[in-house]
């Protein structure tokens, strides 16, 4: 029997936002202000889904395989810093409706199956840096990234050598 694994559901950034953001983040940001999250780790989690079996695993991918949702477009243009999470992440002044909907099925069919979620409200963001315990200046508005988002991911989470990698798993297409 295989072990289980840390999972989440999320949503990937192109790779020129991505890139975009990173350049952005090394130039708002000192390099004491915290550790920057890995180019390729840059998502937006829809679900955490925590340890889970194989056969869980299976289940909630059949339940995700059945949410039937358009596709919507996300604005990044909000960042903001969590200092007791140690956390500076990038967001949305308005996160769009189908957002919200798709990570509240995502996270009732996850509760539904026995996968904790947490009570706190959904604050759809980015991790840009962690272990940041100072508070940082935070960067003043004029910063904004557009994408149709045309797909939700699984991921799986390690951590080895040091590093953390998030693996995709399976991939959904939202509706047109």
């Amino acid at each position: 029997m295989s072990e289980p694994q840390r999972l989440f559901f999320a949503i990937d950034l192109p790779a020129e936002i991505r890139e975009q953001i990173i350049h952005w983040r090394a130039a708002q940001f000192p390099p004491d202000a915290g550790r920057p999250v890995a180019a390729d780790n840059l998502h937006l989690t829809l679900a955490f889904l925590g340890e889970v079996s194989a056969e869980k695993e299976k289940a909630l991918s059949l339940l995700a395989g059945r949410i039937r949702q358009p596709g919507f477009t996300l604005t990044l243009d909000d960042a903001g810093q969590w200092l007791r999470s140690r956390v500076v992440w990038l967001g949305m002044r308005q996160p769009p409706r189908g957002l919200i909907q798709l990570a509240n099925m995502l996270r009732s069919q996850a509760a539904r199956s026995g996968c904790f979620q947490s009570n706190r409200p959904f604050h759809p963001h980015i991790t840009l840096l962690r272990d940041a315990s100072e508070a940082v200046t935070i960067p003043p508005p004029g910063f904004n990234w557009s994408y149709t988002v045309t797909e939700f991911t699984l991921y799986a989470s390690s951590f080895a050598r040091g590093r953390t990698r998030y693996t995709p798993l399976k991939r959904w297409a939202l509706t047109q």
